[in-house]
């Protein structure tokens, strides 16, 4: 009788047993799934006019090497190393219902393969993948947020002096892209280009009608850079006016002389979140990289995946 009772116990309870045990495999499946989903980043590669997959971390690797010199402090890659990491992140939210999430170019952040980097960097590969791939490991996970949100983490090359508020060159207010102070940046080697057109140049390029009669109207923001400029009463915006001449920033003097235009550029980039060149003078004066970052981004704090 005790072995028919058992019996029945078993009929019971094995079906269950095996429920469970196939319930929490497939679980475990779509834990893992999700997981791989989530750290994977679709880069739009322009020259090769192809869509790449690659994980996350190996990702970050192509872009420290595109972004930012090998050749600058390990406290400054770091940094760069975790405010591409939460720009990335952020695509990733933003785009997953497109074909890709980022393109390879500055249009989102510079992203180089190792069989590039292998032929520019020769013999000095090892040593520069190797200080690269530390800079990601040791931030490894780590992203930006302002009051639980991860950030829009834009960053530059060189400052004029002061960063920019993200208002007055993406139109978007956000309290954590303000203008710092950043005068370290005029020792980079990027801080200062003079570039001379013609009139005729100058009036092509910004698609306007040339006249012998050149007037000029400048507003500018309270870090010197170009609000709008007004040239023989056409108004055009400051960061429309330096694309159209491809300048290296909207902080500019512009001077006639004879019949050309003299056009001095201060900084090099939308000046907007973390002066790259910022991040490495701090780093040389003792910053860690969770100070340059919170120096760059205010208000902000450091998360971990």
């Amino acid at each position: 009788m005790k072995k028919i009772i058992l019996f029945t116990i078993l009929l019971i309870l094995l079906p269950t047993a095996t429920i469970l045990i196939l319930t929490k495999k497939s679980t475990q499946n779509i834990n893992d799934f999700t997981f791989e989903k989530n750290t994977l980043v679709r880069i739009k590669r322009t020259e090769k006019d192809a869509i790449e997959t690659i994980p996350l971390e190996t990702y970050l690797i192509g872009v420290l090497a595109g972004e930012m010199p090998s050749s600058y402090d390990l406290e400054a890659l770091k940094a760069q190393a975790v405010a591409a990491r939460t720009y990335t992140l952020k695509k990733l939210t933003t785009n997953q219902n497109n074909e890709y999430d980022l393109v390879d170019t500055t249009n989102d952040q510079v992203y180089l393969d190792p069989e590039y980097l292998k032929q520019t960097w020769k013999e000095n590969y090892n040593q520069n993948i190797n200080k690269i791939k530390q800079a990601i490991k040791e931030t490894t996970g780590e992203y930006i947020t302002y009051d639980g949100e991860i950030i829009k983490a834009f960053f530059f090359s060189t400052s004029s002096g002061n960063t920019e508020n993200c208002k007055d060159v993406f139109g978007e207010n956000l309290p954590y892209l303000v203008s710092v102070s950043s005068t370290w940046d005029q020792n980079s080697p990027s801080y200062e280009k003079s570039e001379t057109f013609t009139k005729e140049e100058f009036y092509n390029k910004l698609n306007l009608e040339y006249q012998d009669n050149l007037n000029i109207e400048i507003t500018r923001n309270p870090t010197n850079s170009i609000n709008t400029i007004t040239i023989n009463n056409q108004t055009i915006k400051g960061t429309d006016f330096r694309h159209k001449l491809n300048l290296r920033s909207t902080n500019v003097e512009i001077e006639e002389i004879d019949n050309q235009i003299k056009i001095t550029s201060k900084g090099y980039g939308h000046g907007v979140g973390m002066s790259q060149y910022g991040a490495l003078e701090l780093a040389k004066i003792g910053y860690t990289y969770q100070e340059i970052l919170k120096y760059y981004y205010q208000g902000t704090e450091l998360k971990k995946i």
